[in-house]
C-alpha cells in the first residue's frame, strides 16, 4: 500500500466517522427541538423521543442500500433521519402540515416515504413485523437481492406478531433483518416483569433464526454487526435478528411521568450516552478536534432551525382535501 493510498484511506475513515457523528447529533438536536415546540403546543398528540438510542439507527442504516426496505415503529424519528428523509418534511409532519412526509395526516407515529422505501411508522406495537415479512416475501418471489430491515422494541417481543413473523420468515427463508431495540422498558413495564427469559436474542433462536446481542450504545459495534448480518441475509441465507441493548433517556412519550424507574438509573445509563462516547473515541484517535465539532454542531443547528421555520411557514391541508385518499362508502 502506497503512502498516498494510506492517506486516502485515513481521510475516508475520518470522513465516515464524522458523518456518523453528524447523523447522531442531527437526531438528538431534532428531537430536542421537537420537544421544545411540543411544549408550546405546536405539535399535538403523542411524541415518542429516540434520545439515547441514536447509535442504533445511525449504525444500522450504514449498510442498507436505497433498494432495501425499512419498517419502523412509533419511535421512528431517528430511523427516518438516518435513512435520509429531509428534516423539513419530518418536522412539517410533526406539525401536521400539508408539506409533511405523510401530508400532515400521520404525525409523529406515521412517517412514510415510498421513494426511500421507508414503510412506516406503526402505532401498533409489533404491527410492522408482519408487514416486513410481506415485503421480504415479495422481494424473494421477484428474485430481488434486497433486505427488509424491521425495527421493533422489546415490548413487541411479547406480542404474537413477533413469534408468527419469525416463524414464517424462517419457514420461507425470507431476507428479513429483525432489529430489536431493547431499551428495557415496554412503555413503563420493565423487561424482567414481562419476560421470563430476558435474553431476547435467544427467543429468535427458538425458531432457528440466527441472532446475537449487540451493545446498542456503540455505533461502530452496531455498524459492524449489521453489515455482517445484512450481507448474510442478502445472500439468501435467510432471516437474522440483532438485539440492540440500548436505553432511552426520556420517557415513553412526553406524557410519561416516569414513575417506573429512578433518576439514578437514568443517570447511570447516561454515562454510556452514544454521542459523548463516540466523540471521546474520535478524540482519542485524533480524528476530531474542537473546530470539527463546532462546525458539525453549527451545521446541525442550522438544519434543525430551518426545519422548524419550514414547518411554521407551511400550509395546513385545505378543507376541501380532507376526504382525498379516503376510501369509504
Amino acid at each position: 500500500m502506497t503512502a498516498r493510498t494510506t492517506r486516502s484511506s485515513s481521510a475516508a475513515k475520518k470522513q465516515h466517522y464524522l458523518d456518523l457523528l453528524r447523523q447522531m447529533l442531527l437526531i438528538r438536536r431534532f428531537e430536542e427541538r421537537s420537544s421544545d415546540v411540543y411544549q408550546v403546543g405546536k405539535i399535538r398528540g403523542f411524541l415518542h423521543l429516540y434520545i439515547g438510542e441514536e447509535g442504533v439507527a445511525v449504525g444500522a442504516m450504514q449498510t442498507l442500500t436505497p433498494e432495501d426496505a425499512i419498517v419502523s415503529t412509533y419511535r421512528e424519528h431517528g430511523h427516518a433521519l438516518a435513512r435520509g428523509m429531509p428534516a423539513n418534511e419530518l418536522m412539517a409532519e410533526l406539525y401536521g402540515k400539508a408539506t409533511g412526509c405523510s401530508k400532515g395526516r400521520g404525525g409523529s407515529m406515521h412517517f412514510f416515504d415510498a421513494e426511500r422505501r421507508f414503510y412506516g411508522g406503526y402505532a401498533i406495537v409489533g404491527g410492522g413485523l408482519p408487514i416486513a415479512v410481506g415485503l421480504a416475501l415479495a422481494d424473494k418471489l421477484m428474485g430481488r437481492k434486497r433486505v427488509t430491515a424491521c425495527f421493533f422494541g422489546d415490548g413487541a417481543v411479547a406480542e404474537g406478531e413477533f413469534h408468527e413473523s419469525l416463524n414464517l420468515a424462517k419457514l420461507w427463508n425470507l431476507p428479513v433483518l429483525f432489529v430489536c431495540e431493547n431499551n428495557l422498558y415496554a412503555m413503563g413495564t420493565a423487561l424482567a416483569v414481562s419476560h421470563s427469559v430476558t435474553d431476547l436474542a435467544s427467543k429468535a433462536q427458538a425458531y432457528g433464526v440466527p441472532s446475537q446481542a449487540i451493545d446498542g450504545m456503540d455505533v461502530l459495534a452496531i455498524e459492524a454487526a449489521t453489515s455482517e448480518a445484512a450481507a448474510r441475509v442478502r445472500a439468501s441465507d435467510g432471516p437474522e435478528m440483532l438485539e440492540m441493548r440500548t436505553y432511552r433517556f426520556r420517557g415513553h412519550s412526553l406524557a410519561d411521568p416516569e414513575l417506573y424507574r429512578t433518576k439514578e438509573e437514568v443517570e447511570r445509563w447516561k454515562e454510556h450516552d452514544p454521542i459523548p462516547a463516540f466523540i471521546q473515541k474520535l478524540r482519542d484517535l485524533q480524528l476530531l478536534g474542537d473546530p470539527d465539532l463546532e462546525q458539525i454542531e453549527a451545521s446541525v443547528k442550522q438544519e434543525v432551525e430551518a426545519a422548524v421555520a419550514f414547518a411554521e411557514a407551511s400550509p395546513w391541508e385545505p378543507l376541501e382535501d380532507l376526504t382525498k385518499d379516503v376510501t369509504a362508502s
